[in-house]
């Protein structure tokens, strides 16, 4: 078992904090998600691409900084 996971059983989170993370995490998908979009169209790319991706999450109270990277990779249809 991951340490991480180690940490998610061993601690509870309150339903309140775990709805509002939720929340706010589904905001971010889906205005990430147009954001992306839309730049692609954009940037007139014509075949299937792969770009590189970063996402940076920070909470300053918390001195959380959160980093995710990947790819993303298609074409715009049209």
């Amino acid at each position: 078992m991951s340490k991480s996971n180690q940490i998610d059983k061993e601690t509870s989170v309150d339903h309140n904090l775990n709805m509002s993370v939720r929340k706010f995490l589904k905001q971010v998908g889906v205005t990430s998600q147009q954001a992306i979009e839309k730049a692609w169209r954009e940037s007139n790319l014509t075949d299937d691409s792969e770009l590189d991706i970063e996402v940076v999450l920070t909470m300053q109270k918390l001195n959380l900084e959160h980093i995710v990277r990947g790819k993303i990779s298609g074409k715009i249809d049209g």
